[in-house]
């Protein structure tokens, strides 16, 4: 019998999901997430049987998957059991925007789709580029502060801190977005805000409604430039949150309105200003 390809692909989180309908391999799909948005469509058309945290193994075996993928060690009890049970396994481990490219390449290859693999990477290369271009016309740099989760506060990761990088902002925690662990990415000291001064606060609390009002009320913060002039803005879980094609589109454009808008702002507020 000749090698083939995995036909029966179970993905337990999103941004698989979303690449695989990027390559117009979505007929090998079986199984998604309950969390994926993206595409609509693939909630219509495909049974959803894992959180992020938990799967029905159950259900995973009857849909008799030749290839199972998850994502980080956050999934690892997940891979365990169902590699115990019998199932191929593969856990994805990308943080950065470079280690996103690969996997989207080595996904392509695993579905024997490395022509179209290379030419959605280049896409999103090229996108990136134009974008990287747009910002580096900004007068300066706004700085940035983005809030993964509000308690405790929890500062980007790796891919978020990089994106911010493109999209022509300064992650002033930069030095925290490497991490492999969200506990080494708390802010453990609220005041530390106050000392960093963002120009810019942006916040994706992992699928939970983003409330700034409640940032803004925060001890001391009032005397943070982004909360005196309202630049609090939320960015969607799904758009910068699942390391994939999402991230590298929908929310570092989002990412880049933002401080463009900013930049337009604080340009004409110089340009109004005496003297």
């Amino acid at each position: 019998m000749p090698a083939r390809y995995p036909e029966r692909i179970v993905c337990l989180t999103e941004e698989s999901t979303e690449t695989l309908y990027l390559l117009g391999e979505e007929r090998r799909i079986v199984g998604i997430s309950g969390y994926t948005v993206r595409p609509p469509r693939a909630r219509r058309e495909k049974p959803r049987v894992s959180a992020f945290l938990s799967a029905r193994t159950d259900r995973i075996l009857e849909l008799k998957p030749d290839l199972v993928i998850g994502f980080s060690d956050l999934q690892a009890d997940i891979a365990r059991d169902l590699a115990k049970a019998g199932l191929n396994v593969l856990i994805f481990n990308q943080r950065s925007v470079q280690e996103i490219l690969d996997m989207i390449l080595a996904l392509s290859s695993l579905v024997g789709a490395s022509d179209r693999g290379l030419q959605l990477i280049g896409e999103l290369e090229a996108g990136l580029a134009e974008i990287r271009g747009a910002a580096s016309r900004f007068p300066r740099k706004p700085k940035v502060y983005f809030e993964e989760w509000d308690e405790p506060m929890i500062s980007g990761i790796r891919w978020v801190s990089e994106l911010v990088e493109i999209a022509g902002g300064v992650d002033v925690f930069s030095e925290l977005s490497r991490s492999q662990a969200a506990s080494g990415r708390i802010v453990s000291d609220a005041s530390l805000l106050i000392e960093k001064n963002p120009d810019v606060i942006l916040g994706s609390w992992c699928g939970k409604k983003f409330r700034p009002e409640r940032v803004a009320t925060r001890p001391g913060w009032d005397r943070i430039a982004a909360v005196k002039n309202a630049e609090l803005h939320e960015i969607k879980s799904a758009d910068i949150l699942q390391p994939g094609p999402a991230a590298l589109t929908d929310g570092v454009r989002r990412i880049h309105e933002i401080l463009r808008r900013f930049s337009d702002r604080a340009s004409a507020a110089r340009a109004r200003a005496p003297g």
